[in-house]
This record gives C-alpha cells, structure tokens and sequence, in this order.
C-alpha cells in the first residue's frame, strides 16, 4: 500500500467454473488496516470467509461486488467479463481510488466515471497473498459467489453446486451428462470431458 493514498484492490471468483456468474469485487481499506488472518481466500475454510467477510464489510471504507453472468461470459470471453466485472466494481465504491491493485497479470485501463480521467493501476501475480486490499475483495468476490451458488443449487438440484460451487468436478460433470446444461451454465465452455 502507498502511504496516504487511498488504494482499491480488486480480485474475482469464479474464473474457472463452468457455469453462474464471475463475482468481482473491489475494497478499500482503511490505511494501516491489518489482519493476519487475511490471505487467498482459496486458503481459508468457508467458516473463516463468512468471519472475514463480516469483518471486512463492516471495516473497510469502501466495496463493492458485482457478478457478470454467463450470457455475457458467452458473449466477451471470461477474461474480458472478469476485467469489467472488476472495474464496475471499482465504479460503485463510494470512495474514488486514487491508486487500483489487481490480482493477477491482465486488467485494462481504468476510466473513473465520476473523476473522468484514468486511475493508475498494477497488476500482482498472487496478489491475494501480498495485498491485504486484494486478499480482502477476494474474500468478499468467493463468499457473495458461493451464497449465491447454494441458492442456485436448491433451483436447480442434482448437479451438487452447493458442495462444488460450479467448478468442474466429475461429480458436476456426471450431472450435465445426466440432466444436460442449465440456463446459467457457460455454453462456451467445455462443459463435458
């Protein structure tokens, strides 16, 4: 973090599933913020991400999550819906950033809507175990996504999203083979083996 300067770090979850939206979020937190619990939320157990999430929600002067959904992952490819997804994100803050960190290698110029003008920004390769501001919204991108995953699985039962949150396990694979796609699984991707 640079001192004094009010910084966003952003991540998403999941990327890699085969169906239900990428959740994004963007989080500013307050300067001198420390929590040694925080890291990839991929290493917590669900149980500490629901701790963290309440802590971060209540904490953090700012965030925001936004889920970009599988017709328009279909439509742009998943990692131009991750890029947006994050930077309408970093749009709904009530706090403009003057600095933005993102997880991972690829993101795009950001234009701030309200200040009209670019918001410099870095790229980290495992950022969420460097950054608090990153680990922080990817704690919050994997909570709101895995929430709303269990209410999809209960719409629509059999393919276990509920336990494997839409990633692509044989037991979800088994499931489309079975019932076929839903309406939110990701047409473009390889659904079946």
């Amino acid at each position: 973090m640079i001192s004094g300067v009010v910084e966003a770090g952003c991540d998403e979850a999941g990327r890699g599933c085969l169906c239900g939206p990428v959740s994004c979020a963007a989080v500013i937190l307050p300067e001198g913020f420390q929590c040694e619990e925080l890291n990839d939320s991929k290493q917590l157990t669900a149980h500490k991400r629901e701790e963290l999430r309440r802590l971060i929600e209540r904490e953090a002067v700012a965030w925001a999550v936004v889920m970009v959904e599988p017709d328009e992952i279909d439509r742009i490819n998943i990692l131009n819906a991750s890029i947006e997804g994050m930077q309408r994100a970093l749009s709904k803050l009530s706090v403009r950033p003057a600095h933005i960190l993102v997880d991972g290698n690829k993101f795009k110029p950001y234009l701030d809507p309200v200040l009209g003008m670019q918001t410099p920004h870095h790229t980290v390769v495992k950022g969420d175990a460097t950054f608090m501001s990153i680990a922080a919204a990817s704690v919050l991108a994997k909570t709101h996504r895995d929430e709303l995953m269990a209410s999809y699985a209960e719409q629509y039962p059999g393919y276990g999203w509920e336990r494997n949150m839409g990633y692509p396990t044989k037991e979800h694979r088994a499931a489309i083979a079975k019932l076929g796609p839903t309406p939110i699984h990701r047409m473009t991707f390889r659904l079946l083996p």
